[in-house]
């Protein structure tokens, strides 16, 4: 097990992932999103895309397709049951669309407790590209909390 802060600052490994139209479809109904350009290729021609657009939060989910993406919560020896996802944010450079080759670099950003330990904070910063030039970076907050276990 390690400090929580010695993570503060590490970059994982960067990989690269590509929206499929069907998970984007997927996606998009799930959330209840009715705009074609998300779920009708014809539709996003004519809006002038070269194919289905990325719904904006979809990035995050592209993020959990990373190799082993819990690795560093196990490094902590944290317990998945302890976790919860805090909150995250985007910050958008352009458009992306079903079939673009993205590479997404994380990196943990911060770390920070509350509550005298009970909560604890880890902050992770992804940037995704696209042959080279920025699309988005994501954040992401986790909240790993003390469980109390009956036996």
């Amino acid at each position: 097990m390690i400090d929580p802060t010695d993570l503060i600052g590490r970059q994982l490994p960067s990989f690269t992932a590509i929206a499929e139209r069907g998970q984007l479809r997927f996606f998009a109904s799930v959330l209840g999103e009715t705009d074609p350009v998300y779920t009708d290729l014809a539709h996003a021609h004519e809006a002038g895309y070269p194919d289905l657009l990325i719904p904006p939060t979809f990035l995050f989910s592209l993020e959990l397709t990373r190799p082993n993406p819990h690795g560093a919560l196990a490094e902590l020896g944290v317990d998945m049951r302890q976790v919860l996802h805090g909150e995250q944010s985007f910050r958008y450079h352009s458009l992306a669309f079903a079939g673009e080759e993205l590479v997404l670099t994380p990196s943990y950003s911060n770390y920070y407790e509350k509550k005298g330990g009970a909560l604890r904070f880890l902050v992770r910063r992804t940037a995704v590209t696209r042959k080279g030039e920025p699309v988005a970076e994501l954040e992401n907050v986790l909240v790993i909390r003390e469980l109390e276990l009956t036996t």
